[in-house]
């Protein structure tokens, strides 16, 4: 419970920091006077003001903010010192639009040099040396054996077992593909046609992939890429799995996806920090990457209340020459909030639902 604690609130900290830095530091850049720079709500345990700025951490630790000149202000704070020219709301809309969008930019920004980092210092993989060999597969038909190292497909260079299943598919099935492999110290060019194999993705739904009939050993090797390799993969793992929530979101919406078994809150997340934290540090910060795009996404969705919401405040705002405020304002805002309570019931339901089940 221990672990399961400090991981917790040392994802949340990272993810937390790192979105609300982007709103601070766009807001500083863009001239903005910035009150207060808080990781978490309620009340102060930590606070220290440097410049007109007050840091703080909070006790609560599910969130943060980055409180602004020409924001609402409560009661107990007095007239700031800080030249009214510099609020917020006197802002142009391009300056306040990209303040907002700073947040989950930042966010996208972690994953991508977690990733890269990643990518780096080594990603643990499969050796691209064949264990076993399918009865009456493509493979077996061409000759491969059990402890063949797969070179190459198509000219393409192997450098771990998980390159073989991509660069598959890109080769049509039924026809030969010319596959290299070394052999007891022999170079072997193979010809073999690959065959369409019903497979599940991700979702659990069933697919089609091309495939030779091919099982790997158990063998890792610790695959570093270099300098501009690693900057893509850091990109390329980034927007997959944007693609990844983006399809996942789409299959709750048309109901494909069942969202009872695939929404989860802080209680699912803190479980998993916990055992991605006792696991190491590779997959514990791959969850960091992984949540914080997710967090990025979700700010950005139209809803009031979220970045996204002020996004489209500001678009309306700009196609329409009036910013929205005032009874539609309060109405929207009250609409989003509702929508936000309700996902987060619902992604508590969900985790205490798995908690008493055991799923």
């Amino acid at each position: 419970m221990l672990t399961t604690l400090v991981a917790f609130t040392i994802v949340l900290g990272i993810l937390i920091f790192f979105h609300e830095l982007g709103h601070f530091l766009l807001a500083k850049a863009n001239g903005v006077g910035v009150l207060k720079f808080s990781l978490g709500f309620g009340p102060a345990l930590i606070k220290k003001r440097l410049g007109e700025t007050e840091y703080r951490i909070a006790a609560i630790p599910l969130g943060g903010y980055v409180k602004m000149l020409g924001e609402d202000q409560g009661e107990d704070e007095g007239p700031s010192p800080i030249a009214p020219e510099r609020s917020f709301n006197a802002k142009g809309l391009g300056a306040k639009a990209s303040i907002v969008a700073a947040g989950p930019v930042f966010n996208f920004l972690l994953a991508i040099a977690i990733y890269i980092l990643i990518a780096w210092i080594g990603i643990p993989s499969f050796v691209a040396v064949v264990g076993q060999v399918q009865d009456g597969s493509p493979a077996q038909a061409a000759g491969i054996l059990p402890g063949d190292r797969i070179c190459a497909i198509a000219g393409d260079k192997v450098a771990v077992w998980d390159d073989i299943a991509v660069l598959l598919q890109r080769c049509p099935a039924g026809k030969p593909v010319e596959i290299e492999i070394a052999r007891k110290g022999t170079s072997l060019t193979l010809p073999v046609s690959p065959v369409l194999t019903p497979d599940k993705d991700l979702f659990g739904e069933e697919i089609q992939r091309v495939m030779i009939g091919i099982i790997r050993t158990d063998a890792t090797i610790t695959h570093r890429l270099g300098l501009v390799q690693g900057l893509g993969y850091g990109f390329r793992q980034s927007l997959w799995i944007v693609k990844l929530t983006g399809v996942g979101f789409w299959k709750i919406i048309n109901g494909s996806l069942d969202i009872k078994k695939s929404l989860g809150g802080p209680i699912m997340i803190a479980d998993v920090s916990g055992q991605t934290f006792k696991a190491g540090w590779l997959p514990f910060f791959s969850l960091i990457a992984f949540i914080s795009i997710n967090l990025g996404l979700i700010n950005l969705l139209p809803i009031p209340v979220l970045d996204g919401g002020y996004l489209l405040f500001f678009l309306i705002e700009a196609i329409t020459g009036r910013p929205v405020e005032g009874r539609p304002r309060e109405i929207a805002q009250q609409i989003g909030l509702f929508l936000l309570v309700l996902l987060m019931l619902l992604a508590f339901y969900n985790d205490i639902a798995r908690l008493i089940t055991g799923g």
